[in-house]
């Protein structure tokens, strides 16, 4: 049975939090990793306090259907404190952390300070614009749900321009749009833009010429979904040429001014709007020595998630690299690795706390999915490799279940039976217009 906690509520360092004699576990970031690592510390004898810059958990492998007008964000959020209003032994604050102190073992946020027992970081990733200034002053990335909405703006804002324009070459500058990276999101978000040109466009803009728009995909790859099958990179590439989408591979984009996309191979291409997915790296505050960092800016960990050179110092999720003979540059920074190493590290902790074994962490892989297009996907479940109508169906199930809260289930699954029948996206507003260089928080 769990302890009771002390209600008599003390100010420490600015932080307001319940005294307690229970283990403080700290816990920055409420992404996959965090938030399933504090599903298994629900109610249990520690006192967990999750801190996060928003007050809300996000589904990133859903961004790209906001940002492209499929969804309406509120469908793939939820709020924290909805999360855990029945874990009576879990407080959410709202902060940005600037520092980590393990000496004094201490949180350095925006708010205050907070001491922890455990620190588990969870703080995930962010794009990786790999040095190239131009190219993240003038491109948008899409990790964040506010760079979703962005980027929805900024497609119906060059819609809404190119009608008024007389000049055909900046008309045709303002439909044309790049995906750099093709992975999964960027094989996604194209495949719903090259849908937005072909259902959406003619009906919304009827007196633009939708064979003036371009939509290219640029990878620096000789392939398509690197992390996935031969196979299903193949099918890939045919479903979007099928989609009119101008697929350039080996190609690495090197800068762009805003309108002109330079690649190491000198081709060029013309395009006003630019979508960056080439690429992630580890996020996180300042505070931890160098020798802990491996490559992309990923924490080193042991098979227990511990921080190199740590101790009592987790990390969970993209920003950690645990390194083996199988994954000599981490595990894949997917959400099923996050899922699976708070799950286990929820477990470990508790074991440590009562002195019983831990278990080293082994990562199920349960295959991968990306979806090009409405009844187009690809699947590598296994030894099994499909695509098609059936690789869709299963795509569109597993997203849907994975979402948190059933009415945010019940909407998305609503906006997607309407689309399927309809051909139709019916979230075409600019609710705040993008200011290129404007930051929102």
């Amino acid at each position: 049975m769990m302890k009771e906690q002390n209600d008599t509520v003390k100010i420490t360092n600015t932080i307001r939090l319940p005294e307690t004699e229970l283990p403080r576990v700290v816990v920055i970031g409420g992404g996959f990793a965090g938030l399933s690592f504090v599903k298994k510390l629900k109610n249990t004898e520690v006192q967990v306090v999750v801190i996060d810059k928003n007050n809300f958990h996000q589904f990133q492998p859903l961004l790209y259907q906001v940002a492209t007008s499929g969804i309406v964000p509120d469908s793939i959020v939820f709020p924290f404190r909805k999360q855990f209003k029945s874990y009576k032994n879990v407080f959410f604050r709202m902060a940005e952390v600037t520092n980590i102190d393990t000496e004094t073992k201490q949180v350095v946020t925006d708010i205050g300070h907070v001491e922890y027992d455990y620190l588990v970081l969870a703080t995930g990733s962010e794009t990786n614009f790999f040095g190239l200034e131009d190219v993240q002053a003038n491109s948008l990335g899409m990790k964040t749900i506010q760079e979703a909405l962005d980027i929805r703006s900024l497609i119906l804002q060059r819609f809404e321009k190119a009608v008024v324009t007389s000049d055909d070459a900046t008309r045709d500058a303002l439909t044309n749009f790049a995906v750099i990276g093709g992975g999964p999101a960027g094989v996604e978000t194209v495949g719903a833009i090259a849908e937005f040109k072909k259902y959406i466009l003619p009906k919304d803009y009827p007196d633009l010429d939708v064979s003036m728009m371009s939509i290219y995909l640029i990878e620096s790859n000789d392939r398509l979904l690197k992390g996935m099958s031969d196979k299903s990179s193949e099918k890939a590439l045919k479903y979007l040429n099928e989609m009119d989408v101008n697929v350039h591979l080996g190609t690495r984009v090197t800068s762009y001014d805003g309108l002109n996309i330079a690649t190491i191979n000198d081709k060029g291409f013309v395009a006003k709007s630019v979508i960056w997915t080439a690429g992630v790296k580890g996020n996180l505050p300042e505070g931890l020595d160098a020798k802990c960092f491996g490559g992309g800016n990923r924490l080193l960990v042991n098979d227990y998630s511990e921080v190199k050179g740590c101790t009592n110092v987790y990390a969970i999720g993209d920003i950690s690299s645990m390194i083996s003979e199988e994954y000599p540059y981490g595990h894949p920074m997917v959400a099923q690795t996050a899922i699976q190493q708070g799950d286990l590290l929820a477990h470990n902790l508790l074991n440590q706390m009562n002195g019983k074994a831990l278990k080293k962490f082994e990562y199920n892989d349960k295959g991968s999915l990306a979806t090009v297009g409405k009844r187009k996907a690809v699947a590598d479940i296994g030894k099994f490799k499909f695509g098609g109508y059936f690789a869709w169906i299963l795509w569109s199930v597993v997203h849907l279940m994975s979402i948190s809260g059933f009415k945010n289930k019940l909407f998305v699954g609503i906006n997607w039976t309407w689309s399927y029948f309809t051909y139709d996206k019916g979230n075409r507003l600019i609710v705040r217009r993008y200011k290129k260089g404007e930051k929102r928080d």
